[in-house]
């Protein structure tokens, strides 16, 4: 039975590493067409900010009784001191966060649009973000923060968003600086630089577009997820999500296709990928084999799907839903 792995994933200590963003959400209302363009005039009615890219794996495994450290760069502006008090308000622990004064922190502002469904629909989003490389200084404090808590730390996460923090350089470092420390990766795309890692998960168009190839049957996916793990040289599973076709994995003895479960309203995909990357994690601290942990992670993702914006499931919600 999967629902006896859920209190199994509570107790562990994961180190979570990359690019965080502060979500903001404009909610209102459109009631008329602006006279000076062919745009909708949104009424505002709430503003709501919640903390996403690598913040948002890191809330997940709190939310299911572990404890996560956010190792991450934030600036020295509002959005950095609001973000810090949102993970410390979900009990993430902050005190790895790089403050930067000449580094924005990113903020994405998406714009909502009530007009009578069940939740708002977005019309227009804005992003502030830098996409520059860090330097030396910057990723010796990063690689700093690392060190001081891997002998408390049971794993290593990262979270790639592609905002210039988790370089091919940095990775590679903190790698060799925690060589016996399982290491977890969400890519996004960025496969190459997590070589020799113990698990990596992106999704069916990233491993499309990395290994150039059209990939759709079951079959493509398991020879695409061999593959990888293969000229990764991983060391636990490659897993490849698929959205409503669930997710295909392959480890070092064998290739297994794991279902989705049936969801009948979706309404947001946003956060799915980070809740899926924090059950995979967990699961495996725990002891789960890779299908498990994989399958895990489909329910767990088939929760976050049925409500808008970074929702994190709870143990008695991923209970529920657990044959």
């Amino acid at each position: 039975m999967l629902k006896q792995w859920v209190e199994r994933l509570s107790g562990h200590r994961v180190l979570v590493v990359g690019d965080v963003v502060l979500d903001e959400y404009l909610i209102g209302t459109v009631e008329r067409i602006s006279r000076e363009a062919p745009i909708p005039v949104l009424e505002l009615r709430e503003r709501r900010h919640i903390v996403g890219g690598a913040a948002n794996p890191a809330v997940n495994i709190v939310r299911l009784g572990s404890m996560a450290r956010q190792v991450s760069l934030i600036g020295q502006d509002a959005g950095g001191a609001l973000l810090r008090e949102l993970l410390a308000a979900e009990g993430v622990q902050t005190d790895a966060l790089v403050v930067l004064a000449d580094r924005p922190t990113t903020v994405k502002t998406r714009v909502m649009a009530q007009m009578g469904l069940r939740f708002p629909q977005q019309v227009a989003r804005v992003d502030v973000i830098t996409r520059t490389p860090l330097d030396a200084h910057t990723q010796a404090q990063v690689i700093a923060h690392v060190q001081a808590h891997l002998a408390e730390s049971d794993a290593l996460l990262f979270s790639d968003y592609h905002a210039g923090m988790l370089t091919s350089e940095l990775v590679a470092a903190l790698r060799t600086y925690a060589p016996q420390l399982p290491c977890f990766a969400d890519a996004q795309g960025s496969l190459k630089r997590y070589y020799g890692f113990d698990w990596v998960k992106c999704n069916a168009d990233d491993a499309r577009a990395f290994l150039g190839q059209p990939l759709v049957s079951d079959a493509d996916f398991a020879a695409a997820t061999r593959l990888l793990y293969d000229r990764l040289a991983l060391r636990g599973a490659m897993v490849i999500t698929r959205g409503a076709d669930g997710a295909t994995l392959a480890t070092a003895t064998t290739t297994a296709h794991c279902p989705a479960p049936a969801i009948r309203d979706v309404y947001d995909t946003v956060g799915a990928g980070d809740t899926a990357i924090a059950l995979m994690t967990l699961a495996t601290l725990a002891g789960a084999d890779a299908p498990t942990a994989v399958t895990l992670a489909n329910y767990a993702s088939g929760i976050v799907i049925q409500h808008v914006g970074n929702y994190r499931p709870t143990p008695d919600e991923l209970r529920a839903v657990l044959p």
